[in-house]
């Protein structure tokens, strides 16, 4: 392997978890921007160039794969990402131990990157009562995942003082590849397949849901900006709930599906709603383009679904 001074100058990119949701788009985001992309998978997922088959929790592959990319930039992508995953030791285990094990890595090299983004979650504010949460809200977070993912929080600001860290707090998001164990999926692809009846939850709970190509672009621009030490929100300030998305998507596709609310899917320490303020964002990397909710479905409903 040539040492990085013998390669090109080109801006080389880490994104964890490249082949996940996100991590698709801010890949195809970061190429645009000019950036050699690298990234780490699952053992199990097909491997391509510049990906490294690594789990966060082996050390030394994770050192050995971080000095052949020596990256300019790192965004850390790669987590237990849903609030019903199964099995909690796993996500304590990825989402805490393997994030610190990354962050000691990159610190560890001789040349650190410029900025290293920390994907977190909104799901650290738990049941707020404010009506729309900043940054500085307090956290209660009210499951395992959103514990994880405030415990990750609190390990990445022990690197702060070695690595240039940005942490986001993306609300929810959607779009094309997103799997059916999340919620607006699940809606949209039996609307195409035009199924006549779909069991979820609570219809009222209300979410602020952004586009997925607007947090790759979100990202892009922090990782340029690296305003070192900053958390941010993701979020596009609206809220919806599963009741309003039922309707955009009737409206849609044409017809209207019958809803069963099924006991088992409403969960007792479910968040009401959450909606974001994204002011601090904005002043940061300027406005995001605008994706109307309804146009993200629309968007979805035209793709074939995520397998």
């Amino acid at each position: 392997m040539a040492h990085r001074s013998e390669m090109s100058t080109t801006p080389r990119a880490l994104i964890t978890g490249i082949k996940g949701f996100t991590g698709r788009y801010l890949a195809q985001e970061l190429s645009r921007a000019g950036y050699q992309v690298f990234g780490t998978t699952h053992g199990s997922e097909i491997q391509s160039q510049g990906h490294y088959a690594v789990d966060l929790c082996d050390k030394q592959a994770l050192r050995t794969a971080l000095q052949e990319i020596q990256p300019d930039v790192v965004a850390h992508l790669a987590a237990i990402s849903s609030v019903m995953h199964g099995d909690v030791d796993e996500i304590y285990r990825v989402n805490i131990v393997g994030t610190r094990n990354l962050l000691e890595s990159l610190a560890a090299l001789d040349k650190k990157p410029r900025a290293v983004l920390v994907a977190s979650s909104a799901n650290i504010y738990g049941n707020s009562t404010s009506e729309v949460l900043a940054e500085n809200e307090p956290a209660i977070p009210a499951n395992d995942y959103a514990v994880s993912k405030l415990a990750m929080e609190h390990v990445a600001r022990l690197w702060m003082d070695k690595l240039p860290i940005i942490v986001t707090r993306p609300f929810n998001y959607t779009g094309v590849g997103q799997t059916e164990n999340f919620l607006l999926p699940k809606i949209i692809n039996h609307y195409r397949r035009q199924a006549s009846e779909i069991e979820l939850g609570n219809l009222d709970v209300a979410r602020d849901f952004s586009d997925v190509r607007n947090v790759a672009v979100a990202y892009a621009r922090l990782l340029e900006k690296a305003p070192a030490g900053e958390t941010f929100n993701i979020c596009s300030g609206t809220a919806y709930s599963l009741r309003d998305v039922l309707q955009m998507a009737s409206e849609l596709a044409g017809y209207e599906i019958k809803v069963r609310v099924n006991p088992a899917f409403v969960r007792a320490n479910d968040v009401h709603k959450l909606m974001g303020n994204g002011g601090r964002l904005q002043a940061c990397i300027g406005d995001l383009p605008h994706i109307a909710l309804r146009d993200t479905l629309a968007w979805m409903l035209r793709h074939e679904a995520a397998t």
